[in-house]
Formats: structure tokens, sequence, C-alpha cells
């Protein structure tokens, strides 16, 4: 059940991962047939929320708006160190703390707990990442592993489902994590209806290191955008590296290493990855076969097919069929 968002404001929010929260469950779509969501802000502390740009956000210190909430969005905020990474400005003592507090009550009774960016902070202090994995922006994820060394941080992924606790990464990385709990509680139709009103893809492959140190294409005419759009469409061919080179006029060598450069990933590994998303779409939405979903996207078997998929989604083709539609069902 996810009906009652609630997200909780530090002082010094980040305005674009608030951003987020609003975008993906503060707006109403009900006239594409989506959920419209009982959406609030509050303030984590009492007193206006001070933004990073100077301005203020006048909400309602209103912790008990969190007792009933399905879901609870920590966004990005807090205070700047001299480590430049962000603290949260509560007392790091659960047992005084009352958002800390019920931050815990509300896991304890079921609800879902995210955080977006540096949000994880205050996660940490709330000792909800104590043996779970989770992740933060990378520039700070040695700074939370640091201060809350129970934590197993991961800081190579774009987010981290350990449900009840959700972790994104930094900035668009929330988008992900939002996009992801919707479809895991309300299913592909909603969360592709809310991407695409928000014009971003419902799901990205890859990881944080893709955006680390990546170099930039010399010029808009050298990307690789439109070959891995005709990919996309094409990918029940055989589309080897050198027959994709070849359509790009480049040689096989330097094909792999500007694919690699532009997309961070292998072209086996995106072409896989591509293909196992074409898949989870027609498993959710046909009653094909997996061997013959297998065939339209380019995997040949089914075997091959539930190899990549269960590296790639930790479940077999069947399974998650099978929790899709008992989701859709539920929804």
């Amino acid at each position: 059940m996810l009906a009652k968002v609630v997200v909780p404001l530090m002082p010094m929010t980040e305005a674009f991962e608030l951003g987020v929260a609003c975008e993906v469950f503060g707006f109403d779509r009900s006239d594409d047939g989506l959920p419209t969501y009982d959406f609030s802000l509050i303030a984590a502390v009492p007193g206006p929320i001070r933004t990073r740009f100077g301005y203020n956000i006048d909400v309602p210190y209103n912790l008990d708006s969190l007792d009933d909430a399905d879901l609870i969005v920590v966004s990005a905020g807090g205070t700047y160190d001299a480590g430049d990474a962000y603290m949260c400005s509560p007392s790091p003592d659960s047992s005084v703390d009352p958002l800390l507090v019920k931050l815990n009550e509300a896991v304890a009774r079921g609800a879902k707990v995210a955080s977006l960016c540096t949000g994880a902070f205050v996660l940490g202090a709330a000792g909800l990442l104590d043996g779970r994995r989770c992740t933060t922006h990378w520039r700070h994820a040695e700074r939370l592993a640091q201060t809350y060394p129970e934590a197993k941080v991961d800081p190579d992924v774009l987010y981290v489902d350990e449900d009840p606790v959700f972790t994104s990464a930094g900035t668009a990385a929330g988008i992900d994590l939002c996009l992801h709990i919707v479809r895991k509680e309300q299913g592909s139709r909603v969360a592709n209806g809310i991407a695409r009103r928000m014009v971003v893809p419902p799901h990205r492959d890859g990881g944080q290191a893709q955006y680390v140190a990546t170099p930039l294409t010399s010029t808009p005419s050298a990307t690789l955008a439109p070959l891995l759009d005709w990919m996309t469409e094409n990918l029940a061919l055989d589309l080897t590296v050198g027959m994709v080179a070849a359509r790009a006029n480049l040689s096989a060598r330097t094909f792999a290493r500007r694919f690699q450069a532009e997309t961070g990933t292998t072209p086996a590994r995106w072409l896989s990855d591509q293909r196992v998303l074409a898949a989870q779409q027609l498993l959710e939405n046909s009653d094909l076969s997996v061997d013959v979903i297998a065939e339209r996207v380019g995997f040949g078997g089914g075997a091959v097919l539930r190899q990549h998929f269960i590296r790639l989604r930790c479940t077999t083709p069947q399974a998650y069929r099978r929790t899709f539609r008992a989701t859709e069902n539920a929804s």
C-alpha cells in the first residue's frame, strides 16, 4: 500500500532532491489514470526550513504526521562541515531526537523509509543503516561509512533496496529510487506513466562510477546516442561489436573505447542489460512464453535470458512475472 507520503525537511534543504520527491509523489496525474498520493512536507526541526540557496520554506513542524505515513522520504540537507560532507542537524542520539524516534517507529510498524542523497546521514543517525547495504552521493560515501561503521555502504550504485529502508545516490539518482519504489509497490504501468510525464527513463542502468570521471565527447555530433537508440530498436539482431562499429564508421577498438567512455560500460554488457529491460517489459505486459520473449529481445533462448535476468534482477523471469502481476492485481 502506498497512499500517504511525507517528506521531513532538514535545515539547509537541497532544492533538487526536494523537487524530485515533490514531482514523483506530489503531482496530480489522475487525468492519466495514475494514483494521487496524500503528499505533505513537514519541518524536521522547529522553525522555517532554510535552503542552501538562501530562501526559506515555511512548513509545519508536525512529526505526528509521520505516524500513519506509508512512505517517509528524507531529502538531502543538513549543514556543511569542514570535510565538505553533509551531516544531519539533529542529535545522533535516537533516544532523544524526535525525528529519529519517529523514523524507527515507522519502520517497526511496517512503513517504508527512503533517503535521497545525503539524507542517508539521517537514517544512519537513526540506526536504520546498521547491518544494511546503503548508498549516498559518491563524494560522501566514505564519510558515511566512517560515521556509521555498521552500515554497509556501496558507493557504486544508483540506489539500494533494503526494504523497508531505501537509499539513493546523489542528485538525479533520487528519481531512480522514487520510481523504483513506485514500480515495486504499484507496478510498472504506474511507474512508467509517471516517468513518461516527467520525461525521464523509467529505469537507468549503470552505477555512480560512470559519473565520477567520465570524459565528455568533444562535440554534440560525436555522441553515440543515435546509435544507442538504433541498437535499442533492433535488439533481436545479432549486434556484434564489429557490426555496430561499422555502422558508426569506427574501428572495433575505437568504438569499444568510445562506448565505454560515453556509457560507463562495455558494448556487450550494455546490450545484455537493454535486452533484459526489454524482456522485463514483455513479461509485465504480455502472455508470451519466456522462450518467445528471449528470441524477441535477442537472447536466442530462455536459458540465456534466465542467466542474464538473474544477474541483473536477482530473480528469474517467471518469478518476476508472478511478482509483477501480483502487484498489478493489488493496485
